[in-house]
C-alpha cells in the first residue's frame, strides 16, 4: 500500500474514532444530568431504599412477644 494512501486511511479512521468518542461522552453526560429528573431513576432509588428497610426489618433481633 502506498504510504500516502495508508496515511489518508489512518486520518479518516482517527476522525471516525474521535467522533464516536465525542458522541459517547455526550450520551453519558446527558444520562447523568437527566437521571435526577428521570422518574425511572427515582423509582430505582426508592426501590433500593425499600429493599434496605426490608432487610433491616428481617434482620432485627426479636424480643419478647414479637418472637412468638
Amino acid at each position: 500500500m502506498h504510504p500516502d494512501t495508508h496515511l489518508a486511511l489512518h486520518r479518516v479512521r482517527a476522525a471516525e474514532l474521535r467522533a464516536e468518542a465525542d458522541a459517547h461522552r455526550l450520551a453519558v453526560a446527558a444520562r447523568l444530568t437527566g437521571e435526577s429528573a428521570n422518574p425511572a431513576g427515582l423509582r430505582t432509588r426508592v426501590g433500593w431504599a425499600l429493599v434496605e428497610v426490608g432487610l433491616r426489618l428481617a434482620a432485627a433481633p426479636r424480643t419478647g412477644i414479637a418472637a412468638l
